[in-house]
């Protein structure tokens, strides 16, 4: 709906200013009559129910409002104003009556106009909005999309692609009017008529990207692949330096076999700053997948992700760390995690796998650097205790590790499996300090936790 403008200001200049105009005053004359009275009192509850409604006190304003129109029922600012108050109150029966009042007082008032329309629309009253918005059009053509907007809640949808084509011939196309079409082809299941609408688009303006972004996704969307692959090839020949091209491209190049053009694309995809993150990242999970299945491409892989320089860099980085953990290239993964862990030092689940590929890796120094640093971040997380431990038993200093480990084991919550491996540790602990009695008990809890699991 419109911004309303009105201003109350320039209201009571109408309301009043046209008092101003009497005749002159003849102060040797007895006064027959108290108008001058009536009309202080007037001014008096106007302001009254301005400042009550400034300050949210609509019952207030209500009843001074009331007052006015007893005082004098002949200003139709006054019943606008009423039907303002009532409205803010959700008495939508007494603001429409109040608002009716206006309107026939002032039947070509917009503001007037405008105010009951959005009681009908707060009210879900189409029919009724529709009559106030047709009257509405004359003074704004903004208001012909809300009205295309009501054809579509009471299923006109002819009568609604009729205003909306009317508009974007007036005025161009725009992203909102396009949404509301989309909805109707949607709701419809028109997809004939859409595609056809979107290649009068391209026809009509051949230098217009975003009409051929939207042909190659609905005739995607309606599995007409070689529509949408030729339509894309004849965006990127009308304009070569197309980026968002590549987000169709690249697909279709795969499917087509064509894998050196695909990575071409992804790599374009990849490092455009015209793309979002998110869209990104959906081309890297379909270049790591890639690469899975053919791993002559891994090159072009990191290649590709050292290109991303956005705030998702983080997220590539993740994945590709993902692709290298399932080849079971701990050292790639881990060069990987550490990239996202630079980005993002505060999450648990890259220090997680940090640490855990540290120990498998065996490199115990960095386990227990990074693991104390992390129970500083994280100092309820029992796993953090548990991966220090076990890098300060293989430091050969078993003192520290329990010290670690015993600390640890008062966050564990029902984790039988954990338990038993601190339990393990302990005994190791123990161990190295020559104190086989404590190994021994600690041994055994772990064996017993672990035979009841």
């Amino acid at each position: 709906m419109k911004q309303k403008i009105y201003i109350t200001l320039l209201l009571l200049g109408i309301v009043f200013c046209s008092q101003m105009g009497y005749a002159q005053i003849d102060y040797n004359k007895t006064p027959d009559d108290d108008l001058g009275e009536v009309e202080d009192l007037e001014q008096e509850y106007f302001f009254e129910a301005l400042k009550q409604k400034g300050i949210e006190n609509y019952d207030r304003a209500v009843t001074a409002l009331l007052k006015c129109i007893d005082l004098d029922d002949s200003k139709s600012v006054f019943y606008f104003e009423l039907g303002k108050n009532y409205n803010k109150l959700k008495n939508f029966g007494a603001a429409e009556d109040a608002l009716k009042k206006a309107v026939k007082m002032e039947p070509d008032n917009e503001w007037y106009l405008d105010e009951l329309y959005d009681i009908y629309a707060q009210q879900n009253e189409y029919d009724k909005a529709i009559k106030t918005v047709k009257q509405l059009v004359k003074y704004h053509p903004d208001y012909k999309e809300d009205l295309a907007t009501l054809y579509v809640r009471i299923k006109k949808y002819d009568d609604a692609l009729e205003i909306l084509d009317e508009m974007d011939e007036e005025h161009g196309l725009s992203p909102t009017r396009d949404l509301l079409r989309n909805q109707i082809y949607e709701l419809t299941g028109r997809k004939k008529e859409q595609i056809e609408n979107l290649e009068d688009r391209v026809e009509d303006n051949p230098d217009e990207e975003s009409n051929y972004l939207a042909l190659i996704y609905r005739y995607s969307e309606n599995d007409e692949k070689e529509k949408a692959f030729e339509t894309a090839k004849k965006l990127l020949e009308i304009k070569p330096n197309s980026q968002l091209v590549h987000l169709a491209l690249y697909k279709f190049y795969l499917d087509d076999n064509d894998p050196e053009k695909a990575i071409e694309s992804m790599k374009i995809v990849l490092q455009s700053s015209h793309i979002k993150p998110e869209a990104k990242t959906l081309v890297l999970v379909d270049f790591v997948n890639f690469v899975s299945q053919n791993p002559q491409y891994e090159a072009d892989l990191v290649e590709a992700t050292a290109m991303i320089t956005d705030e998702n860099s983080e997220t590539s980085y993740l994945e590709v760390a993902q692709y290298f953990l399932k080849k079971d290239d701990k050292v790639k993964a881990l060069e990987y995690y550490n990239k996202a862990l630079a980005l993002n030092s505060d999450s648990y689940g890259i220090l997680r796998n940090i640490l855990l590929l540290q120990i498998d890796l065996e490199n115990y120094e960095q386990a227990e650097i990074q693991s104390r640093d992390a129970l500083e971040k994280f100092p309820s997380q029992p796993l953090f205790y548990l991966i220090n431990g076990v890098a300060l038993n293989k430091l050969n200093k078993p003192k520290d590790a329990i010290d670690a480990l015993e600390m640890g084991q008062d966050y564990i919550i029902e984790d039988p499996k954990m338990q038993a491996q601190f339990y393990n540790q302990l005994s190791t602990a123990y161990t190295l300090l020559n104190n086989t009695s404590k190994a021994k008990t600690f041994s055994d809890k772990a064996k017993q936790l672990e035979s009841s699991n």
